[in-house]
């Protein structure tokens, strides 16, 4: 538990790092950085949808009082591609949690509009694939096991589907490419780079046994095992891209991230489940500033 919250306090200075780097560099003349506060568009928000691609993962599984401790090598996942018709009809809904989304809201600290402090939420999904063989090493259920096993929904079906959430504080770099500058047509390089936390919902089945959480409206988030989010574990990126103004405070945003995530105490039937986890994401979005 000691090395679990530490953890968790080590993310948490991770992702104050990029505000105080933020504060001492360019926030070095107060009457620079009391102007950047009261410029109007100092603020912008953005929705995005996404895709991810995740590298194999070990998938480690405890569960004490049904005698199993093992290992699942190398189990390949997906993330879970919404349609269109989902996507729009979530916005209408406010429905945040269907299709794989992305939110930013950030703040310009200098009076350029250069550089930014954000929190950055990736509504993100991850699905181990069913039907792959994967070794599995170690005890199930009191029975040695050093074998493949073809990964179905009774033996190992394991999702982080409501999902794999990174919550993270980014600081934002912003260099004018070409086009009016702060006008429509201004094309721009973005650069993050940000740690936080992430709080997924777990959906698993382990060799016959589901895991069981409390309904969303009751149980919300995060420290019972009960809650239908938990806080697991934390994650770092980094993300590059172009932002693209379609009018004076309206902008599309095309970027690639990787990220790396460290996951523990994932709740699974009697138990939990660790393992690190790098993904990869493409996400497109709409912003505007204000």
């Amino acid at each position: 538990m000691r090395t679990k919250y530490g953890a968790w306090c080590v993310a948490a200075a991770m992702a104050v790092m990029p505000l105080a780097t933020a504060w001492a560099q360019e926030a070095a003349g107060p009457s620079n950085f009391d102007r950047a506060m009261q410029d109007e568009g100092s603020w912008y928000a953005s929705w995005g949808y996404s895709r991810q691609q995740y590298a194999p993962s070990d998938i480690h599984v405890t569960q004490p009082d049904v005698n199993s401790d093992f290992v699942v090598h190398k189990a390949r996942a997906s993330d879970f591609p919404s349609s269109p018709q989902d996507t729009v009809s979530s916005l209408f809904n406010l429905d945040f949690t269907n299709p794989q989304e992305n939110i930013r809201i950030g703040k310009f600290l200098n009076p350029e509009k250069t550089f930014a402090v954000e929190l950055s939420i990736d509504h993100s999904k991850y699905n181990v694939d069913k039907g792959q063989s994967a070794r599995v090493t170690g005890t199930v259920k009191g029975v040695s096991y050093d074998q493949d096993v073809v990964l179905n929904s009774q033996n190992f079906d394991y999702n982080l589907h409501n999902g794999l959430n990174h919550i993270m504080v980014n600081a934002v770099w912003l260099r004018h490419l070409r086009g009016p500058e702060k006008q429509p047509g201004d094309l721009q390089l973005i650069s993050r780079v940000g740690a936080g936390l992430l709080v997924p919902h777990a959906d698993n089945t382990i060799f016959g046994d589901a895991n069981v959480v409390g309904p969303k409206n009751t149980n919300v988030c995060c420290f019972s095992s009960s809650d239908w989010w938990q806080i697991n574990g934390w994650t770092a990126g980094v993300e590059v891209g172009l932002r693209y103004r379609i009018y004076k405070t309206m902008y599309l945003e095309l970027t690639a991230k990787g990220a790396y995530g460290v996951l523990r105490g994932v709740p699974v039937y009697k138990g939990t489940a660790d393992q690190t986890i790098w993904m990869s994401e493409q996400v497109l979005s709409t912003g505007f500033l204000f």
